[in-house]
């Protein structure tokens, strides 16, 4: 008789744990993990990560991305500051014999009271899937070396490794950032937006443009990173006389949009490995029949899954944030595109803008209209999960005004710095780790199996 009593008060409270294990599993993690106290600060301009190239006219600033949609074309980039030198890259298999050439056009702007260096662009064509080359320029006056691996050839098991970097600035966070992600070994960079930060600083320095190239070099030489044009990439200032947007960036930081048919370099598309990456413009307009509308509608028709089955948006203005700050900026692109994207089975949205780190569950808000009053997001399995990626390190700090309570979207937030990756080993199964920086470059803070949206779509990839 005692253990049949002791049976009835263990049963209740069995069903009791079952059933917060059950409310649990979908419940939001708001960590609560603090970052050391000390204070977001930009790193010294007389730092090494700062320090020009030995040599006359030595090329700097070098960086790459691709030249076309699928990578058999590489775009190099860099900046001579005394002369214009010379336009003109060599590139082979082997650093001894570089018996290719291409020859690359010169640019440069003036921005209120700076001038820029000489800009140099330079596509690379006829390159393999796959394959290492090294290339060099600074012809006729001080040569640099470097090298790049070619993405593989597109096809839906092809296995590869992307780091997730937004709104990078150039802290001492910043480093961080960029010294972790060195060591986690990614093979090319989704960057969500937000780079240099030079207008933050008195009338738009723009010699922090050339700062922050330089300090990025070490990475965006030796692999390509795809640019995602954010709020501090506009660089609009009427009231000193600068009223042309995104001008230092478009100079700058070219980007493959032609082959993708897209009429603007802020929205683009390109094909890596298994992914299909669709990068889009939150500055741009978007509305019904403007050019990115009507190119992101024949986009997303033109996308096959058999071929590249992970289908990645990039943004820099979050749809979903649960973040005091920037809340609902992307509202109106949500409510413009949101629909689009759940047709499509999008994997994944990745933003930046928040400058803290917020992962979703699958939700979507695409049931409202003006007459029925749904305006609660639901769990819908064909939706994206969202990633806010905007922890950098940037000069402004941490967001870390997290609205109370978690909604029912959020699946894990957390106001520090880091990076993430995303590992897609083949068509239904890729890995993400996104990695604070205090904790060391191999500590994981957050990690999630993904499962594809298009060939595993009743699976519930977002607990």
């Amino acid at each position: 008789m005692g253990g049949a009593r002791r049976l009835l008060v263990l049963l209740p409270l069995a069903a009791l744990l079952l059933l917060a294990t059950a409310a649990g599993a979908t419940a939001g993690v708001t960590s609560g993990y603090r970052r050391k106290p000390e204070a977001t600060a930009d790193m010294p301009l007389d730092a090494d990560v700062f320090r020009l190239p030995h040599g006359y006219n030595a090329p700097q600033q070098v960086h790459i991305t691709l030249g076309d949609q699928t990578g058999t074309a590489m775009t190099v980039s860099w900046v001579t500051a005394s002369e214009p030198g010379s336009n003109t890259v060599a590139y082979g298999r082997s650093p001894k014999k570089m018996e290719m050439s291409a020859q690359g056009t010169q640019t440069r702007y003036d921005y209120y009271n700076y001038t820029s260096g000489f800009i140099h662009h330079c596509t690379l064509t006829g390159l393999k899937h796959g394959v290492k080359y090294w290339y060099a320029m600074g012809f006729g006056h001080t040569v640099r070396t470097f090298s790049f691996t070619t993405p593989p050839k597109p096809g839906p098991d092809v296995p590869f490794k992307f780091g997730l970097i937004g709104d990078l600035g150039q802290t001492f966070d910043s480093n961080s950032t960029l010294s972790h992600y060195d060591a986690n070994g990614g093979s090319a960079v989704l960057f969500v937006g937000d780079l240099s930060y030079a207008d933050a600083y008195p009338l738009h320095d723009n010699n922090r443009w050339d700062s922050w190239a330089r300090f990025v070099e070490r990475s965006v030489a030796y692999q390509p990173w795809l640019w995602t044009a954010g709020n501090h990439e506009l660089d609009y200032a009427p009231e000193i006389g600068e009223a042309t947007p995104f001008k230092p960036f478009t100079h700058r930081y070219p980007t493959p949009f032609r082959a993708s048919g897209s009429t603007e370099p802020l929205w683009y598309s390109v094909k890596i490995a298994s992914a299909h990456v669709v990068v889009l413009s939150s500055y741009s307009a978007y509305g019904q029949y403007t050019p990115q509308w009507t190119w992101l509608d024949a986009e997303l028709r033109r996308v096959d899954r058999k071929v590249t089955p992970w289908l990645v948006v990039l943004m820099h203005s979050p749809w979903y944030n649960s973040n005091g700050y920037h809340y609902m900026e992307g509202e109106s692109m949500r409510v413009q595109f949101e629909r689009w994207l759940v047709d499509a089975k999008v994997d994944l949205v990745l933003a930046g803008h928040v400058h803290s780190y917020e992962r979703s569950h699958r939700f979507s808000n695409v049931a409202y209209d003006i007459i029925n009053g749904k305006a609660t997001p639901v769990r819908n399995l064909d939706a994206p999960m969202y990633i806010n990626i905007g922890d950098g390190g940037n000069i402004e700090g941490i967001a870390n005004n997290f609205t109370k309570p978690q909604p029912r979207y959020s699946a894990f937030r957390e106001a520090s710095f880091g990076h993430a990756t995303l590992e897609i080993k083949n068509r239904t199964h890729a890995y993400y780790e996104w990695h604070r920086n205090h904790d060391g470059a191999k500590v994981v803070a957050d990690s999630v199996w993904l499962i594809n949206r298009y060939w595993m779509p009743t699976h519930d990839d977002s607990n």
